[in-house]
């Protein structure tokens, strides 16, 4: 009942906000889910998409493997380690093996909550508050900065006594100041109980080629994304004991084949004590 409430709540937003969207201007979410091979994009996407490709080919690459990472970390979450409950930030463009059905798939009682604020992913909401009847997903319209209301409005939902698996997935790249990004993770965290898992990747400055990409990509007036350097990417997990292999590569985080791409981008995954 409380999936069918909130998808016609949705529903309701979505409609007054889909004439504001503006498919003349490139934007981020569209970008990534031209690289991903979607059909939720438009030619401005296409086009920075194509440009930011011509200069660094491996972006499609480092994007599918950021999605593969999704998969392989809830799949560990739900299955290894048991985790029921998911907060994720920085949803983006349902896609397929949304972190709701990776965790279903494995418990088909887990429950998800999704956090975003871009326009154009409460448009596509709907497709995101689907769920096995055991379980529960529900979408939060909040700004990443906005710790304190993303934490209290996720404890209506998820039960902050057991464990829960927070997911930051290349979003931090979006906010330029490095303490900024500290503090938002450093809060989220906090708020989760013992025993809760942050896994986190992001786009990192390990090449010439990914700088000047980005760095032409964040000139196209679609919402900038900075790269930071592999160490400031690390700090994100202070306090928290590290999952094997630890920091690496993103296809490296327990790959499921013995290939060893060289894709620029890191990730972890993190168990607060």
């Amino acid at each position: 009942m409380r999936d069918d409430l909130a998808e016609r709540d949705t529903a309701a937003v979505t409609d007054a906000i889909a004439d504001k969207l503006n498919v003349e201007i490139p934007h981020s979410a569209r970008v990534w889910n031209y690289w991903l091979g979607g059909k939720d994009n438009f030619a401005a996407d296409r086009a920075v998409g194509d440009q930011v490709k011509a200069v660094f080919p491996e972006i499609v690459d480092a994007a599918r493997h950021t999605r593969a990472f999704l998969g392989r970390a809830v799949t560990y979450l739900a299955g290894d380690v048991g985790i029921r409950q998911f907060l994720d930030v920085g949803t983006g463009l349902p896609t397929a093996d949304n972190t709701h059905e990776v965790a279903q798939r494995v418990a088909p009682e887990a429950r998800i909550v999704y956090v975003d604020n871009d326009p154009l992913v409460l448009t596509h909401a709907r497709a995101l508050l689907t769920s096995t009847p055991e379980g529960l997903t529900q979408y939060i319209d909040r700004d990443l900065r906005d710790t304190g209301s993303i934490l209290a409005e996720a404890a209506k939902i998820l039960d902050f006594s057991q464990p829960i698996g927070l997911m930051m997935l290349g979003v931090m790249g979006h906010v330029e100041d490095p303490a900024e990004a500290r503090r938002i993770v450093q809060e989220l965290v906090a708020g989760l109980p013992a025993g809760s898992y942050l896994t986190m990747s992001d786009g990192t400055a390990t090449s010439e080629r990914v700088i000047e990409s980005h760095r032409q990509y964040n000139e196209s007036g679609a919402v900038p994304y900075h790269l930071r350097e592999v160490a400031d990417f690390t700090s994100f997990f202070d306090g928290l004991d590290l999952v094997e292999p630890g920091v690496v590569p993103t296809p490296l985080w327990r790959p499921d084949s013995d290939d060893r791409p060289d894709v620029d981008g890191y990730a972890a995954m993190g168990r607060k004590p």
